[in-house]
């Protein structure tokens, strides 16, 4: 059972894991050994609230395919168990994310006196870059 708050969670029947062997460099070891993890989870028949079905699938996220299952491959830790517990971890921050709701920006405008402040500051750096000029000898 996959937690994700305190009234989400996902069964274990819903995510499908299976073990593949990892990529890249690991000598011997990484031909014979199957320590990678590759984990399927399917939005639309998941029993996620809507509410995350739906914020999920309009995430634009190269992690999620077209079909709505979100497929995670986790690789960077020498053993399986390791591997699968960063799948599993991942596949949660990914959910938790989308439960997030942003408040809204209200648009505000500076202020009229720190907008003299930046053009005065302004104009002094000009002076100062100025003085470095060389000097005419006419």
């Amino acid at each position: 059972m996959l937690i994700i708050s305190q009234a989400v969670s996902i069964p274990d029947d819903e995510i499908e894991i299976s073990a593949i062997r990892a990529q890249g460099s690991g000598g011997q070891n990484v031909n014979k050994v199957s320590s990678a993890i590759h984990l399927r989870f399917d939005i639309a028949d998941s029993s996620l609230p809507e509410f995350y079905k739906e914020r999920l699938l309009a995430l634009s996220d190269s992690r999620i395919s077209k079909d709505g299952v979100i497929i995670i491959k986790a690789q960077t830790h020498r053993t399986q168990e390791k591997n699968r517990k960063d799948a599993l971890e991942r596949l949660q921050l990914l959910i938790k994310s989308v439960s997030l709701v942003r408040k809204a920006r209200r648009p505000t405008k500076p202020s009229r006196n720190s907008q003299i402040k930046r053009v005065d500051k302004k104009t002094q750096r000009g002076k100062t870059k100025a003085l470095r000029k060389k000097v005419d000898r006419d």
